[in-house]
C-alpha cells in the first residue's frame, strides 16, 4: 500500500495492551474532514431523531475513529464515510437506550425498513422514518461521488443490517460458535463498504468470496477487541435489563471454560494475538501475490490498519467508560488483566 494521506505515529505516545501485534498506527492527515463529516451527522439525527447533546461518537483527541482506522481515505470522501459512520454509531447508541428485551425487535424493523428490500431507493414520503431520510441522504451524496462503488457499499451495509439483526437473539455455548456472529455483528460488511467507497476499491467477483474469507481473521481480531474493553459496559446494561446472557466473548469463555472473570480476559486477551498473528501473516503472504488483484491486497492491508488504529480509539473510549463507572457507581468494573 501506498501512504498518501497518512502519517505513522510515534508508538511511544499511545499504549497497545499488548494486543497490536506491532501494527504501526496511522493517522490521516485531513483529521479535519472526519469531524466535518461527524458534527454533519450529529446535525441531522438532532433535528430528524433527537438531540445528541454530550454525545461523542466516532470523534476523540488525538485519535478520531475513521483517521485512525481508515487512514489512507481518499480526502474527497474522508467527509462522506464520517457521517456513514457517525450515523452508525448514532443507531447504536440509541439502541442501547432502549429495553434489550422489549425494543430491541422494533428499533431493528426501523432500520430494515431503511437497510432492507429498498436501500438503492433514494425516494422518500411522508411515512418514512428518520432512519431512512437520512440512508437516503446518505446514498446520493455517495452515488453523486463514485456511483458503482456506492452501489456497492450500500448493498454490503444493507447485508449486515439483515444479518446483524439476528446474531444476538440467543446465547452461545461456546467461543467457536461465537465468533462466526460476532464477526457480522462487529461489522465485517460495514467496512467492507467503508474501506471500499472510501479508498475507491473494487473487488472483483470473483475474488469476493476468497477476499471475505483471507480478512475474516481481521474482524475476529476487531471483534475480539471490542468485546474485551466493552465488557463492563455489555455485562451493566444486561444486568439492568435482565437479560441472562450477555453477547460477548468474555461471558462466553466464563460459560464454556468455567474460568473466573480475570481468566476469560486473559484467554480473550490470547485469541486475539492468534487472530491478529494470523491475519497479519496472510496480509504479508499476499502482499507481492501478483495471483490476486490489486485492490483486493489493498483492501486486506487496508483491514490490517484498521485493527491498530481500532485498538487505540476502543482503548480510549474504554477508560471513559471505567471513569464515569467509577465516579457514579454502584457497578465498579473488574480491570482487564
Amino acid at each position: 500500500m501506498n501512504f498518501n494521506y497518512s502519517q505513522e505515529i510515534d508508538s511511544s505516545v499511545y499504549e497497545t495492551h499488548g494486543l497490536d501485534g506491532d501494527i504501526p498506527l496511522r493517522i490521516h492527515k485531513d483529521q479535519h474532514l472526519e469531524f466535518k463529516g461527524a458534527l454533519r451527522a450529529q446535525r441531522d439525527w438532532t433535528k430528524h431523531v433527537h438531540n445528541v447533546d454530550g454525545y461523542k461518537g466516532g470523534l476523540g483527541d488525538p485519535f478520531s475513529f475513521i483517521s485512525v482506522t481508515v487512514p489512507e481515505c481518499l480526502p474527497d470522501r474522508l467527509e462522506l464515510i464520517s457521517y456513514a459512520n457517525e450515523f452508525a454509531f448514532l443507531y447504536d447508541d440509541k439502541m442501547e437506550s432502549f429495553d434489550l428485551k422489549k425494543d430491541l425487535k422494533k428499533e431493528a424493523t426501523k432500520m430494515l425498513d431503511a437497510f432492507g428490500d429498498g436501500a438503492l431507493d433514494r425516494r422518500v414520503n411522508a411515512k418514512s422514518g428518520p432512519e431512512k431520510r437520512l440512508q437516503a441522504q446518505m446514498l446520493s451524496e455517495m452515488l453523486a461521488l463514485d456511483p458503482e462503488r456506492a452501489v456497492t457499499s450500500m448493498k454490503a451495509w444493507a447485508k449486515f443490517v439483515q444479518l446483524a439483526s439476528r446474531t444476538r437473539s440467543s446465547a452461545f455455548e461456546t467461543l467457536d460458535e461465537y465468533v462466526p456472529s460476532r464477526v457480522i455483528d462487529a461489522g465485517e460488511l460495514i467496512w467492507f463498504g467503508t474501506l471500499t467507497f472510501g479508498m475507491a476499491l473494487t473487488i472483483p467477483d470473483n475474488e469476493y468470496e476468497i477476499c471475505m474469507e483471507m480478512a475474516r481473521p481481521g474482524y475476529a481480531a476487531l471483534g475480539l477487541t471490542n468485546d474485551l474493553f466493552s465488557w463492563e459496559k455489555e455485562r451493566h446494561d444486561a444486568m439492568e435489563a435482565g437479560q441472562d446472557y450477555v453477547f460477548n466473548a468474555i461471558w462466553v469463555i466464563m460459560k464454556e471454560k468455567s474460568v473466573t472473570e480475570a481468566e476469560a480476559k486473559i484467554i480473550c486477551c490470547s485469541e486475539i494475538e492468534k487472530y491478529v498473528s494470523t491475519f497479519r501473516q496472510t496480509v504479508e503472504e499476499t502482499k507481492h501475490n501478483s495471483c490476486l488483484s490489486k485492490d483486493l491486497r489493498t483492501y486486506l492491508e487496508a483491514v490490517l490498519y484498521s485493527i491498530s488504529g481500532n485498538l487505540r480509539h476502543t482503548g480510549r473510549l474504554w477508560l471513559l467508560f471505567l471513569v464515569n463507572m467509577l465516579v457514579m457507581g454502584p457497578f465498579i468494573p473488574t480491570v482487564i488483566v
